[in-house]
C-alpha cells in the first residue's frame, strides 16, 4: 500500500471514528431527553405541594402501625412492675409480666395500649397503658433518591421528612446535577404525579419554601445538567 493511500486510509478511520462519536454523543442525547421527557425533569412540572397526604388524606404518624421486630416501650401508669420495654417478636406478638403472647404487628400503638389495658383488668383495677415505638425495623417504609446525588439510595421514611433531611442522608448532589430540574415521584389515590423540587435554590439560596415535605414511597429524580 503506498504511503498516499495509507494516509487516506488513516484520515478516513480518524474521520468515521469521529462520525461514530458524534452519533453516540447524539443518541446519548436522545436518550436522555426521553428519559427526562418521561420524567418529567424541569421547569414544566408543577411545584411540589407543601403537605404531603396519604390516598388523599393527611398524614397522621399517630396512626404508625407497629411491625415484626420494632422494639415498643409500654408505660402502665402506677403499676412499675407492668411497664417494660421488649421487642416485637416475628411472629408479631408480645409478652409482659403475668400476660403472654399479645398480638402487636398490624396495630397502632394506641390499639395495643388499650388491648393491654383490657388483658391487665385482671390484675389492676382502671389501667392506663402508653404504648411508646422506640425503633422502628419492622413496618419500614422508604424514600428514594436516584440521579446525580453522591450517594443514591433508598431511605427509611421517619415523621415530617423533608427534601433537606433527604440531602443530608445521600450527602447532597454531585457537581454534575441540576438540582433544580429535579422530579418527585408519588403514588396518589389519583394515580402517579410529578412534582418539580427546587434542590439548587434549597441548598445555595436558602429557599425554604423549596424544602417541602416528602412520604413513603416518594422518588427523588436528580437529572444531569446540560452543559
Amino acid at each position: 500500500m503506498s504511503q498516499t493511500a495509507i494516509v487516506e486510509h488513516s484520515e478516513g478511520t480518524v474521520l468515521r471514528k469521529g462520525i461514530d462519536t458524534r452519533i453516540h454523543a447524539l443518541a446519548g442525547a436522545i436518550a436522555w431527553g426521553a428519559v427526562l421527557g418521561l420524567t418529567g425533569c424541569g421547569g414544566n412540572l408543577p411545584e411540589a405541594p407543601l403537605t404531603v397526604s396519604m390516598n388523599g388524606a393527611a398524614v397522621d404518624q399517630t396512626h404508625y402501625r407497629i411491625g415484626p421486630l420494632d422494639a415498643i416501650q409500654i408505660v402502665v401508669w402506677q403499676a412499675p412492675e407492668f411497664s417494660v420495654s421488649v421487642p416485637i417478636r416475628p411472629d408479631g406478638k408480645i409478652s409482659m409480666p403475668l400476660i403472654e403472647d399479645i398480638q402487636a404487628a398490624g396495630k397502632t400503638p394506641t390499639e395495643l395500649g388499650r388491648t393491654i389495658e383490657e388483658r391487665l383488668k385482671k390484675y389492676i383495677e382502671n389501667p392506663v397503658a402508653t404504648v411508646m415505638v422506640n425503633s422502628f425495623v419492622g413496618n419500614v417504609q422508604q424514600v428514594r433518591v436516584v440521579g446525580q446525588a453522591t450517594k443514591p439510595r433508598a431511605i427509611p421514611y421517619r415523621a415530617d421528612m423533608t427534601v433537606l433531611d433527604l440531602m443530608i442522608e445521600v450527602g447532597g448532589l454531585t457537581e454534575f446535577a441540576d438540582g433544580n430540574r429535579a422530579v418527585l415521584v408519588r403514588h396518589t389515590a389519583e394515580g402517579e404525579k410529578s412534582y418539580n423540587v427546587r434542590i439548587d435554590s434549597l441548598l445555595k439560596n436558602g429557599d425554604i419554601r423549596s424544602n417541602v415535605p416528602v412520604q413513603p414511597g416518594d422518588v427523588l429524580i436528580i437529572p444531569e445538567t446540560w452543559f
